[in-house]
């Protein structure tokens, strides 16, 4: 396997990372349009592992233009093409890794449109639709096309998957949860407004209409942050008041798996919820560019690229971050047994731990870690498919007995949990 990675930010430097404690792949092509970057994921690496002996390889990239990206996939001999790169270019780097003849991974799907109120309306693009419009072509080429394996969507994806081959009988409600206790300090110990994530991709997902799924109704949207609910976070988390956010595990999970409605809901907290709210009545949350003044004349620039510029890089705030993430799914329905069950099934990673082992904050490096574990079982031919397809196509039990076992017994040492919960908790 010959790895083509498209991005080394802060998720694609934590997957290179990642990588380098496995021996499935031949060569990971660690490339952005920033050459400097993908030099410096390589030069920790080597700092920490030792020579690689050429199993690492820096390239510049423009992940905008499909060409290019065809160009450095051929150029490598690229068997996958991993996109670590925001959601805007999932359509170049999709177009420019079919083009290469590749198999393609990513960890968030094509973006939407507005949405339509009517679930029986054809108007409006969801999440993934031009991706999925498009697997008639990966097929013909026999070639896989992987979304949506981060950690959410991704891992949440692979829980459903689980829950429905081993857990229930019958599903009511798959519902991905998500939360942390996370606080960002400056260097005089005070808390300061930081996001552990792409502010543009955060914008993008809660200032746009959540989208539910039912049984009876298909898709529809809500208004963003709708009905909030306190969830109980393990592992020392807590209480997090969680809301509707627009999110691809509910355009995933009901292509793959039997349930009777779908939702996805983040702990954002009423701070983030504000500034979300006031981007949005001043404009800064748009992509259009607009005229701006510079000391060198006019320039066009977006909005939220300016939001973006302004707030700190999220792979440098690991230092100055404490706590916790979880990501996870509650599930509601009929166990095995026939019996009313509610579980939550959940992963947690400590930003102290992915720090000292990885440098990486731990929101990075959580989405990070679910995709290499893809392209190990892909590697092995454990995992097999052609198309478009979600984590949900796939055997679950593999990727999580792989995830699951420790690393001196070849596994990623990262353990999982299953609570039995009431339908109240």
């Amino acid at each position: 396997m010959r790895i083509l990675l498209v991005g080394a930010g802060g998720v694609g430097d934590a997957i290179a990372k990642i990588a380098a404690r496995r021996s499935f792949f031949e060569t990971i092509v660690v490339s952005d349009f920033d050459l400097a970057k993908a030099e410096k994921t390589i030069a920790w690496i080597e700092a920490k592992h030792g020579p690689q002996g050429g199993r690492f390889v820096a390239a510049q990239i423009d992940a905008s233009d499909p060409d290019n990206v065809t160009a450095v996939a051929r150029e490598h001999q690229a068997t996958h093409v991993m996109n670590a790169v925001e959601p805007k270019f999932v359509p170049t780097v999709f177009a420019g890794a079919l083009a290469a003849g590749a198999d393609y991974l990513d960890m968030a799907m094509s973006l939407s449109e507005p949405h339509p109120t009517d679930p029986h309306s054809e108007t409006g693009v969801k999440l993934g639709d031009d991706q999925f419009a498009q697997a008639p072509d990966w097929e013909t080429a026999g070639r896989l096309a992987l979304v949506g394996m981060g950690v959410e969507p991704g891992l949440s994806d692979v829980f459903a998957r689980y829950a429905a081959d081993r857990l229930f009988s019958e599903i009511d409600e798959l519902g991905v949860r998500d939360g942390a206790n996370l606080v960002v300090r400056d260097a005089a110990g005070n808390e300061i407004f930081a996001p552990s994530f792409s502010i543009w991709t955060t914008i993008e997902e809660c200032l746009n209409p959540p989208v539910v799924w039912e049984r009876d109704r298909g898709w529809y949207t809500t208004e963003p942050f709708s009905e909030p609910e306190v969830f109980e976070f393990p592992e020392g988390i807590g209480a997090v008041e969680c809301v509707n956010v627009e999110h691809e595990e509910v355009l995933l999970m009901p292509r793959w798996v039997d349930a009777k409605r779908v939702t996805f809901k983040y702990g954002l907290g009423n701070e983030f919820i504000g500034i979300l709210k006031t981007l949005h009545q001043l404009g800064l949350d748009r992509t259009v560019p607009l005229t701006v003044r510079s000391t060198n004349g006019p320039v066009e620039v977006a909005p939220r690229d300016v939001v973006a510029a302004a707030l700190p890089d999220p792979a440098s705030i690991g230092p100055r971050m404490s706590g916790k993430t979880c990501a996870g799914l509650w599930v509601t329905g009929a166990g095995t047994d026939g019996a009313p069950r509610c579980v939550y099934l959940y992963h947690v990673a400590d930003n102290e731990w992915t720090m000292a082992e990885y440098e990486s904050q731990c929101v990075v490096w959580q989405t990070a870690l679910n995709p290499v574990i893809a392209l190990e079982l892909l590697a092995a031919g454990s995992w097999k498919a052609t198309g478009v397809v979600g984590p949900e196509a796939f055997d679950a039990s593999l990727f999580l007995d792989l995830m699951a076992r420790p690393e001196d017994e070849g596994g990623y040492g990262q353990s999982w949990g299953l609570e039995e919960r009431t339908a109240t908790d």
